[in-house]
């Protein structure tokens, strides 16, 4: 019956002998995933029961509507940042004397967040998580990194910082040291070493889960409330009830912004994570059909007083890790922290924010990828540059505004790579078929009486121009003899209207010189362009050929040699 229904893809096939590894998986997956919920809050000010309340709705809703049998979802730290930077904005925009209310703006941008996942899913824009390319993104989550790092001074040291950004904080904790509370300070940074000490060790119990228990312990042996070492405070026992958040008294053009922003960062991020979780499995990741899943999952937290959500690598890592095999997993540690939530809320209670801090700041830490930084920089110079350009605006403009020049980045990134498409003059090689480009090899020589000239791009408005000088200069320094210049257009996959100018203006000049301009290879639907832009007259339609060797034989007369575009350089 489950395998019926589409919409349950995680689940189907499902029997019960599936329930001796979900049911593992999904206690693990809770165990781990316990701290994280109730730590990621903080970054964006919101209290500790939204973590839980998302990391119990959205594996449910993920469940019902994901693909995927084992990705898991829920609070992830860059996508806290985010939402923190769309909030700050949000909340900077309403009215000094209105009253803020954290939970109902956090909610309105995961529904936000939802409703452009559907939007993308029904305009088919999964092609999205591609935009963001890996380097930028690794770039930018080191940014962010640093920023949740900055974040934890306060409660590490138990003052109160009220600067933004990278340095500031730095400058007034060192103008407030005689304020810092010693045991909250020795605290966190003794609970951030055991994270790495376990780490390091490859302890059985996972270090958050380790550090929550024993922070939790000292603190009632030890009465840290009371003396002066913060802790979470009351949590709610009780699951929330289902409403909307109050879209109307908000600054709606800001909550599209912010909403924008954590999908693009949060969908890039999660696919990228989901397509290395699926290489380990086999597992296909379908990014459209991902849209729909992480729709539902932004939605449901949407509508029980919670924040956005991305696929968590954590989470996904235990459950594969414990042989999960089904979205079971992600509904048993649903169940499972509601049971926290019901029955640990004391415990909850005392738990020390220090300890908080120490899981905050190893979860950043882990967001820089230093490995892949120096891949980048081992494959690509530009790429790495690129990659720092984007975290130099997560930590410069903040991380909102960091998300624009990250897109920025990328954008130039495809433009500059595309703005000087590679070609070059062909020739052929004695005894050899095909062409090849005459200044990769020094042996090819050109075609007597005939120029042949390859174009490895588009043409299009902002590399027009540039083609057109290339195939000018080109032009004005053929030998006398010439009869033709053919224009290989076998890897020209578009050209508009500018670019048909520029052909035409190049047609022009080798008409000037009594040489032929015919082109090969051409594609039905750059053709059709030129046609209504005139160069197909211009040049005419008998100029038009399927291949160099035809172009070749028909306009001197050459019997060539069988090549193939493979040889071609």
């Amino acid at each position: 019956m489950i395998g019926s229904l589409p919409m349950l893809r995680g689940l189907a096939g499902f029997n019960r002998a599936w329930l001796r590894s979900d049911i593992p998986a999904g206690l693990s997956i809770a165990a781990v995933g316990l701290p994280s919920a109730i730590a990621y809050p903080a970054i964006a000010g919101l209290p500790p029961e939204t973590g839980i309340y998302a990391s119990i709705v959205a594996p449910i809703a993920y469940a019902i509507f994901g693909p995927s049998r084992l990705l898991v979802v829920g609070p992830d730290a860059a996508t806290m940042t985010v939402l923190a930077a769309a909030m700050g904005a949000i909340i900077a925009a309403e009215p000094a004397t209105a009253s803020v209310d954290r939970v109902a703006i956090a909610s309105a941008l995961a529904l936000g967040v939802g409703v452009f996942c559907i939007a993308a899913k029904l305009l088919r824009l999964g092609v999205l998580a591609s935009f963001l390319s890996r380097p930028i993104l690794v770039g930018f989550f080191a940014g962010v990194s640093l920023s949740i790092l900055v974040g934890q001074i306060g409660r590490f040291t138990g003052v109160k910082i009220q600067s933004d950004g990278l340095i500031p904080p730095l400058v007034e904790m060192l103008a407030k040291s005689s304020l810092i509370h010693w045991p909250s300070l020795v605290l966190g940074l003794v609970m951030f070493a055991l994270l790495w000490i376990v780490k390091a060790f490859r302890f059985r119990v996972p270090g958050p889960v380790l550090v929550v228990v024993l922070s939790v312990v000292l603190s009632a042996i030890f009465d840290f409330q009371g003396r002066g070492i913060a802790v979470v405070g009351d949590i709610p026992s009780g699951l929330p009830s289902l409403s909307l958040p109050a879209l109307h008294q908000m600054p709606l053009d800001k909550i599209v912004l912010g909403s924008a922003a954590i999908f693009l960062v949060s969908f890039g991020a999660g696919i990228v994570a989901a397509r290395s979780f699926g290489s380990r499995t086999g597992e296909e990741v379908d990014a459209n059909q991902e849209l729909v899943g992480l729709g539902a999952a932004n939605i449901a937290p949407a509508l029980f007083g919670s924040f956005p959500v991305s696929v968590s690598d954590s989470r996904t890592a235990i459950n594969l890790s414990t042989g999960g095999v089904s979205q079971a997993a992600g509904l048993v540690s649903a169940a499972t922290l509601v049971a926290a939530l019901v029955f640990l809320h004391s415990a909850l209670r005392i738990l020390p924010i220090p300890a908080l801090a120490a899981i905050l700041a190893t979860a950043a830490i882990s967001l820089i990828d230093i490995h892949e930084l120096k891949k980048i920089w081992r494959i690509s110079r530009m790429e790495f540059i690129f990659a720092l350009i984007a975290m130099w605006g997560a930590i410069s403009f903040g991380v909102l505004n960091g998300v624009i020049v990250a897109v920025a980045a990328t954008l130039v990134y495809l433009l500059r790579q595309t703005m000087f498409p590679r070609d070059g003059l062909l020739g052929r090689i004695e005894g050899r078929h095909g062409f090849f480009d005459l200044a990769r090899f020094p042996e090819a020589r050109p075609v007597e009486g005939a120029a042949v000239f390859a174009i490895q791009g588009s043409i299009l408005f902002y590399n027009a121009d540039y083609v057109r000088t290339r195939l000018t200069s080109v032009a004005r320094a053929l030998p006398a003899e010439t009869r033709c210049l053919v224009l290989d257009a076998g890897a020209v996959t578009h050209i508009d209207s500018t670019g048909a100018a520029a052909l035409d203006a190049v047609a022009e000049i080798l008409a000037k010189r009594n040489i032929v301009f015919a082109m090969a290879d051409l594609s039905e639907e750059s053709r059709g362009i030129l046609e209504r832009a005139g160069v197909i007259e211009a040049i005419g339609a008998h100029n038009l050929f399927n291949g160099r060797e035809e172009a070749l034989r028909a306009l001197i007369g050459t019997v060539g040699e069988a090549g193939s575009a493979a040889s071609a350089g």
